[in-house]
């Protein structure tokens, strides 16, 4: 990790692939993690954290099965929302977007419980950002 200002554009220029969030720092136990996404995840749950979203461009959607039933917020760029943790989610973005995520360093991509994991999701707990 850097202690030098770092632009979240070169960032997310730096790596192509989809569903493979790159660590761009760390605050006290928490990893600040940027991704690129388009089409589905995998519904997945984090069972001992909350999952914090921040669409830095493009729009995500999630899908979210709670006590009352299911629904899907719309999260638009500029949009914040946090998924509580044991909530079964599954996060989409049908035509691509671009994620800041904050959540404990070591936290999985595909949760503590989740589906089968598809090819196109990186299963990982975060990759270093290489500039």
């Amino acid at each position: 990790m850097s202690n030098e200002p770092l632009s979240l554009s070169a960032a997310l220029a730096s790596f192509d692939a989809l569903w493979s969030p790159r660590i761009v720092t760390r605050v006290n136990d928490y990893d600040v993690r940027v991704a690129k996404v388009a089409g589905e995840h995998l519904w997945h749950a984090h069972d001992d954290t909350d999952e914090f979203f921040l669409v830095l461009d493009g729009e995500l959607h999630i899908s979210l099965r709670e006590p009352a039933g299911e629904r899907t917020v719309r999260l638009p760029t500029g949009s914040v929302f946090t998924v509580p943790r044991g909530t079964e989610h599954k996060p989409y973005a049908p035509a691509g977007a671009s994620l800041l995520l904050f959540e404990p360093t070591g936290t999985s991509t595909v949760g503590d419980r989740h589906d089968e994991v598809p090819s196109h999701v990186d299963a990982t707990t975060g990759h270093a950002l290489q500039l």
